[in-house]
Parts: structure tokens; C-alpha cells; sequence
């Protein structure tokens, strides 16, 4: 059914690296939506009201608030269409992870009005009889509307993986919370018609459990959609990719400081620093290093830069120092590297310049790393002066996955 509908709706819609087919699928989710929703949402509350169910009631604003994110998502999806302009120089493909913040907002609100009015019902129950066919007929309708929410579900996580849109996984998580509380309520008709003379409210108790559920689920989507506009790390796999690639190149000898900025989904810029011979002529090497920059960023599409460092080859001296730096590394922390190395000699003492790459969960200070270092050096009677600069890595390794991270197509 989701090829189908992507083949009758979309033209060209298996590239997905277009942005317009990407928009295309958005706006075909978001549509999706708005009519599978309202079509519950008329449905549910019709039904409610002639039960007298407020977790029926409870469910159809449910369905009306997952119709208004559709909405959003659509306009999202719009806004985020819009070219780069003189305000915006990076385009505007960040209103998508406003329209999934505001998705997830909207869902919290209504969970806590619903919590609020299933309590009341609870605290002021007053018995009421319904007829057992309007039971029937809401079981039934409940039960095609988990079977609607369960392919919504899919339909956007489908769609949502192969856009890479935060909007949609949030969408399709929610339609999945869905089915929970429509099971739930589900339930609580079951229990009505099977014990009929219950002493207190059981479509209270069930919309309670329904309103805690859109609640803790709004609050996790929250999360989920406001971790990449603070930023996230970037997917290791897809950088790792770019780098061997990089490295493969004849005049490159190592590369380092991979630094990956997002302004969307599909607005990427990528840094990176690699290491070439300090003796090869500086203007060959740039030219090689220009076309490497297009090729990358035109089989990625990506913005790629490619930053030079020239470093010394064939020095036994820098050799020799370059390896105690490496053992002494060792010895604090596994996972210290450094790269940047080159040494300016002089007369008595030669400077040493490097940049070492500080993990996350490193115990050792860049003081404590420094005097460690000076004291070895000291001790070996080496006479180097050492001029470290430390950074971070930003991707994730991977001892550090989580499942929340920005990938690219």
C-alpha cells in the first residue's frame, strides 16, 4: 500500500535524495493524516457522546489532536520548501524539527486535559446505563480504529526512514501510542459489558490510563525532536564511509576532525582536516585536494570542506618523538589519540605542536595530561617543550550509541 501510494502520487519518487520528491513524500504522510484522523475523530466522538464515555471522547480529541500535528507537519513541510535568503543563509529545513516540537507539545496538553477530566469522572461517578448494542457498535469501531492507527503507524515510520524526517518518526510513534489507548479503552468496554454493576468508574479508571499514556509519550517525543536542533552527534557509519574514501586518495596520509553541521534533514556541511606531505608542492596538492572536495560533496550532497595539514615525513628525530608521545597516550587512557604532530627545531629545546582528541568519558584533565607528559619528557631527558590543544570527537563512537541519531541518506 505505501509504494502504491508513493507511485501514485509522487512523480520520480524513488529519489529521495531530490528535495522535492523528499517534500513530496512529507506532504503525502501529513494528508494521510489529516483524513485517517478525521474520519476517527467524527466517528469516535459521535459514538462517545451517545455512550456517555469520556474515555471514548477521550480517545476521538485524541485523534483530533494527531489531525492538528498532521496539519502542523504539512505546513512544516511547506515552510521548510523555502529557498535560502540573506536571513536565512542555510535554508529553512529546520522548520521541520519545529513543526515535530510542536507536534509533540500539542500532544502533552491534550494528555494532561484528558488526565484532568477522567479524574473528575472517577471522584464524581455517577452509575449510568448503556445500552448493549451502543457497546457493541463502539467495540467494533475501536477495533477498526487500532487497525487504522497500526498501518498509520507503519505508513510513517516507512515514509519517515526514507526521507530521514524527525517529524514523521514522531508522528508514526504517536500513532502507535494510539493504538495502546484505544486498546485500553477497548478493554474498559469489555469489563462494562461483562460486569455491568461496577461500584465505581470504569471509563474514568481506562481514560486515566489512556491521558498517562499520551503524556509520558509527548514528553519522550519532546526529546526526540529537540535533540536535533540543539545538535546530535553524527552517524559514525556515514562518516567513516566519507573518510576512507578520503583516505584512499595517494596524497593524503591520514585525515582527523571530522566536524558535521545539519541545517535539515538534507542540509549537511562537513569539515574535515587531513594530513599531507609538508615537502609536496603546495599548489598540486591544493588542486587534488579541490577535486576530492566536489567529488565528496556531490556523491553525498554535502557542503565538503577540505582543510591541509602539512606534517613531516621521513624525520627519524620526529619519528622517535612522535612514537614516546604515542606510548605515553597509552598508558592514561586507551582511547587517547592525537594527530596534528610536527616539531620546530631549535638550538636547545625544539617545540613540539599537536592536537590530541579528548574522549567524552576520559577520567584525565588536559592539566593532568599535560603535567603527566612534561614529567615523562623531564624524566627522558627529552628536550622538547610540548604545545598540546585538545579536542572532542563529533560522532558518536561506538560505545556511545543511542538510538536517537542523525543519519544521512
Amino acid at each position: 500500500m505505501v509504494r502504491f501510494l508513493r507511485k501514485l502520487f509522487i512523480k520520480d519518487y524513488e529519489n529521495i535524495a531530490d528535495e522535492q520528491v523528499r517534500h513530496a513524500h512529507g506532504k503525502l504522510a501529513s494528508f494521510v493524516g489529516v483524513f485517517s484522523n478525521l474520519f476517527l475523530f467524527v466517528v469516535k466522538l459521535v459514538i462517545g457522546v451517545l455512550c456517555g464515555s469520556v474515555s471514548m471522547i477521550a480517545d476521538s480529541i485524541n485523534n483530533l489532536s494527531d489531525m492538528g500535528s498532521s496539519i502542523v507537519t504539512l505546513v512544516g513541510f511547506r515552510l521548510a520548501q523555502a529557498p535560502a535568503d540573506s536571513h536565512h543563509p542555510y535554508g529553512h529545513q529546520r522548520i521541520e524539527y519545529i513543526s515535530g516540537l510542536i507536534v509533540s507539545v500539542v500532544i502533552v496538553f491534550v494528555g494532561g486535559n484528558l488526565l484532568v477530566t477522567s479524574i473528575d469522572k472517577v471522584v464524581y461517578y455517577e452509575k449510568e446505563t448503556i445500552s448493549s448494542y451502543l457497546i457493541f457498535i463502539s467495540m467494533a469501531i475501536l477495533a477498526v480504529a487500532i487497525l487504522i492507527k497500526f498501518w498509520q503507524s507503519y505508513f510513517n515510520r516507512k515514509i519517515g526512514r526514507l526521507i530521514h524526517s524527525v517529524a514523521l518518526l514522531a508522528t508514526a510513534k504517536d500513532s502507535l501510542n494510539d493504538c495502546i489507548s484505544t486498546l485500553v479503552v477497548l478493554v474498559g468496554n469489555i469489563v462494562i459489558l461483562c460486569v455491568p454493576d461496577l461500584s465505581f468508574s470504569i471509563d474514568g479508571v481506562m481514560g486515566i490510563f489512556v491521558s498517562l499514556f499520551i503524556l509520558f509519550s509527548g514528553i519522550r517525543l519532546i526529546k526526540d525532536t529537540t535533540d536535533p536542533l540543539i545538535g546530535v552527534p553524527m552517524d559514525e557509519a556515514f562518516v567513516q564511509n566519507i573518510l576512507r574514501e578520503i583516505e584512499e586518495n595517494e596524497f593524503v596520509l591520514g585525515c582527523h576532525d571530522p566536524v558535521c553541521h545539519f541545517y535539515g534533514p538534507t542540509k549537511c556541511f562537513m569539515t574535515v582536516h587531513v594530513e599531507v606531505d609538508g615537502d609536496q608542492k603546495l599548489i598540486e596538492i591544493h588542486e587534488v585536494i579541490d577535486e576530492l572536495e566536489r567529488k565528496l560533496s556531490q556523491k553525498y550532497h554535502l557542503n565538503m570542506t577540505i582543510h591541509m595539514d602539512p606534517v613531516q615525513v621521513g624525520d627519524p628525530e620526529v619519528e622517535e618523538v612522535k612514537q614516546w608521545v604515542q606510548r605515553k597516550l597509552a598508558d592514561l587512557h586507551l582511547d587517547l589519540s592525537f594527530h596534528d604532530f610536527r616539531i620546530v627545531k631549535k638550538e636547545e629545546i625544539h617545540q613540539v605542536f599537536l592536537d590530541i582528541l579528548l574522549p567524552y568519558d576520559c577520567e584525565k584533565t588536559p592539566e593532568d595530561i599535560n603535567r603527566y607528559l612534561e614529567n615523562e619528557a623531564h624524566q627522558a631527558n627529552l628536550k622538547i617543550h610540548l604545545n598540546i590543544e585538545y579536542d572532542h570527537a563529533f560522532m558518536q563512537s561506538p560505545n556511545e550509541k543511542e538510538p536517537k541519531k542523525t543519519e544521512k541518506p
